[in-house]
């Protein structure tokens, strides 16, 4: 059983017309037909009794196959949407001390506490990350508290 036949069943059974229920799902009317047969096969049993004029009515299997074809159809869809969205996180905030003060009341020196990564590699800001951590950064010089350098 494939979801695509649920979806063909689940159409035609709403519309009760392989036409209609083909131009909803933008598919061929054959190719609704050839899968309701293959749903039919892998059921064992016929959905749909044709009638003339191009309408159907479904059939004692079809009418027990209809809401179990909607529960399932509706629970793919409910998986697809639980996965594809992530689920939302409570984003911790911390205060880092950056001197001056720690939130406990005493003092801590520049960048105390402060987790600081410095890349390798060439280029215009190659080296950047050594220099801010001794406390220069091109020709300025990071103040510690009371703006001394």
């Amino acid at each position: 059983m494939e979801l695509q036949h649920l979806r063909a069943f689940r159409e035609v059974a709403r519309e009760l017309s392989f036409t209609r229920a083909a131009h909803n799902l933008h598919y061929s009317q054959p190719a609704v037909t050839a899968q309701i047969k293959g749903l039919e096969e892998d059921m064992g049993a016929s959905l749909f009794q044709r009638r003339g004029n191009r309408s159907v009515e479904l059939t004692p299997a079809g009418a027990r196959l209809r809401p179990l074809a909607e529960r399932i159809l509706e629970l793919v869809e409910t998986a697809q949407h639980e996965i594809a969205e992530p689920p939302k996180q409570v984003q911790e905030r911390r205060v880092v001390p950056m001197g001056g003060g720690t939130p406990m009341g005493g003092s801590a020196p520049l960048g105390a506490g402060v987790g600081v990564g410095a890349g390798v590699g060439a280029g215009p800001g190659a080296g950047s990350g050594r220099r801010f951590l001794k406390g220069q950064f091109g020709d300025t010089r990071i103040a510690g508290r009371g703006g001394r350098s």
